[in-house]
């Protein structure tokens, strides 16, 4: 099936991410591209996302599922995503203006998790692939932003711990120390240091 399957991904990409704990919990095979996402995509990624030219992108997947995909994790993706990244690419107000909406989209998101293992209750699911990448960043998101995680919504990072307890998941994110180092590089590229 790794013939089949495609992954047009770029390492540090919380939507990436997603998609290869979601292959692993499935445990289905695929063939995983890395994109340059700095200037030089691949023809395959212009040919197979030319309007958005984004990855990830899946290669042979079911369109009902995906169009599932995207409806559940839209609010992870306008929320934590877009405000994560004004976190560690503001200053001043518009900076103090993320901390309050991330946390606020943290708590919102604790709250659905209520007492739960998991989003979808004894059993990891959907809800917790969309989400789970993006804890890789929250190094970043803490060093940069000035927030504390674990102090503000303990269930949530409790959660995360054990998300990535996880082989189907540890085996796909890279250590937040790693994206840390890529948040302080990019930043460093757009001035910000």
């Amino acid at each position: 099936m790794a013939d089949e399957v495609v992954l047009l991904d770029f390492w540090p990409s919380p939507f990436g991410m997603r998609i290869r704990i979601a292959l692993a919990e499935k445990g289905i095979k695929y063939e995983y591209k890395e994109e340059d996402l700095l200037g030089n995509k691949s023809p395959l990624l212009l040919q197979m996302n030319p309007v958005h030219k984004k990855i990830p992108v899946l290669i042979h997947s079911d369109p009902y599922q995906r169009a599932q995909a995207r409806f559940w994790a839209d609010f992870v993706d306008k929320k934590i995503y877009v405000i994560g990244r004004k976190l560690w690419t503001t200053k001043g107000e518009e900076q103090e203006t993320a901390k309050k909406d991330f946390m606020d989209a943290l708590k919102l998101l604790e709250e659905q998790l209520g007492d739960k293992a998991y989003f979808g209750g004894d059993k990891f699911g959907f809800v917790d692939v969309a989400v789970v990448p993006f804890y890789t960043w929250f190094k970043g998101y803490e060093i940069f932003g000035n927030i504390n995680t674990e102090k503000e919504c303990p269930k949530f990072v409790t959660w995360a711990k054990r998300c990535l307890q996880k082989e189907s998941v540890s085996k796909s994110l890279p250590e937040q120390e790693k994206v840390y180092d890529f948040i302080a590089e990019r930043r460093k590229n757009i001035g910000m240091e």
